[in-house]
């Protein structure tokens, strides 16, 4: 797979809805004519409301407001604010709205992962941060901790391409009139640096974030930094990192350090012990709840977006990167995740890691265990996860 990647973009990295919201609400309070937003989880919180307000505002002054979110992720916590949206005139769409815990058919298990939205074909916004308060977490913990970009320049042409494509699709599907033409998108340069969009989805794209990824890794020469909230990936993947550590790459993964889904936690964790035998380094991050999704590759390659290194992002879910080639961004980056390992996580040792309780080992592989069952019945696995040699913890 070869990325397309596009000069003259300006890119602000987000951290944390702190830096996202008011962001995202400043571009949606200057819309003139039309706004696209996606997510897999909008929430009547906090946040929720004052993007919802200022999405109310936007279509009171004649903007063409147009709201996509996912069935299963916004269940239960959308209803009050989609009245809210449809009561003033944005359009509103579910993505996938027939959902049930127990079904394992596949087209119930693909959703709307991506977290993007376009603005006036002028700005875009793309990442792994849903419409939702970063203290809406489990227990008494500090924010969430994760990333977004901002977008100006030609890269948001492509961003409304794949807005307005999805959109049409999910319009047609629910049996209602699809968007109209937007303006002209403004391409012109906004900055020196050069990015690409890649997506996935169950039809063209089926593997292009792992391919990119795949790519990454394999031409790197000095350092491979990956902040991944849900890692469970397969041996391709966890093959590249481990022939990376072979090399002298140093690889470094961080990881989520708080118990959130149980079995993901504790069936992630078999795949530990041979990627610390290879010389792959592991930190878990315990500060708050993890959900970042990025990359940074040899110091100059970076990726921000929202798929997770796991069987639902890899290969099930609509997901959305956004791959930078550029030293300053890069930079930025890097120092961000190295001041939040510093600041919040904890080195996963070797010795120690291989002389864990007995009972613990059994809980790790019995999760595992369940974890590819299930990925069986679904009709997904096989392949993806065999290997000869799979070490255990």
């Amino acid at each position: 797979m070869t990325l397309e990647f596009l000069d003259g973009n300006k890119l602000q990295l987000l951290v944390n809805g702190g830096a996202y919201f008011p962001a995202l609400r400043q571009a949606i309070d200057a819309a003139q004519s039309e706004i696209y937003l996606e997510t897999y989880i909008f929430a009547d919180d906090d946040s929720g409301r004052d993007i919802a307000a200022a999405l109310v505002r936007a279509a009171g002054r004649g903007v063409s407001v147009h709201v996509l979110v996912d069935g299963f992720g916004s269940k239960g916590m959308f209803e009050q604010t989609r009245r809210l949206l449809e009561a003033a005139g944005v359009a509103v769409l579910i993505f996938g709205p027939k959902t049930s815990p127990l079904s394992l058919r596949r087209n119930r298990l693909r959703r709307l992962h991506r977290k993007l939205v376009a603005v006036d074909a002028c700005v875009a916004f793309l990442g792994g941060i849903n419409v939702i308060d970063d203290m809406h977490t489990p227990g008494n913990t500090p924010p969430r901790y994760d990333y977004a970009v901002r977008i100006e320049g030609p890269l948001v042409a492509s961003v409304l391409e794949q807005a307005e494509r999805l959109w049409r699709r999910v319009a047609w599907a629910s049996l209602k009139r699809s968007a109209q033409r937007h303006k002209p998108v403004d391409a012109a340069a906004r900055g020196t640096q050069h990015a690409a969009l890649v997506v996935r989805d169950n039809f063209r794209h089926r593997s292009d974030i792992e391919d990119a990824y795949l790519e990454a890794i394999r031409g790197a020469h000095k350092e491979i930094i990956i902040a991944n909230a849900y890692f469970f990936p397969g041996a391709r993947f966890r093959q590249a990192l481990r022939s990376a550590a072979g090399r002298g790459v140093r690889v470094v993964l961080l990881l989520q350090g708080r118990v959130e889904y149980v079995l993901l936690y504790y069936a992630s964790r078999a795949l530990y012990g041979s990627l610390l035998d290879a010389g792959v380094e592991i930190y878990e991050y315990h500060k708050s709840f993890l959900h970042a999704k990025v990359a940074v590759i040899d110091r100059r390659w970076a990726t921000v977006g929202s798929s997770n290194i796991d069987p639902f992002s890899l290969m099930l879910a609509r997901e959305a990167n956004v791959v930078v080639d550029d030293l300053h961004f890069s930079r930025e980056l890097r120092h961000s995740l190295l001041d939040h390992m510093k600041s919040g996580a904890r080195v996963v040792a070797k010795g120690a890691w291989h002389h864990q309780p007995l009972m613990r080992r059994i809980l790790i592989w019995s999760a595992y265990g369940f974890t590819r069952f299930l990925m069986g019945v679904a009709g997904y696995g096989g392949k993806y996860y065999d290997e000869t040699g799979t070490a255990g913890p």
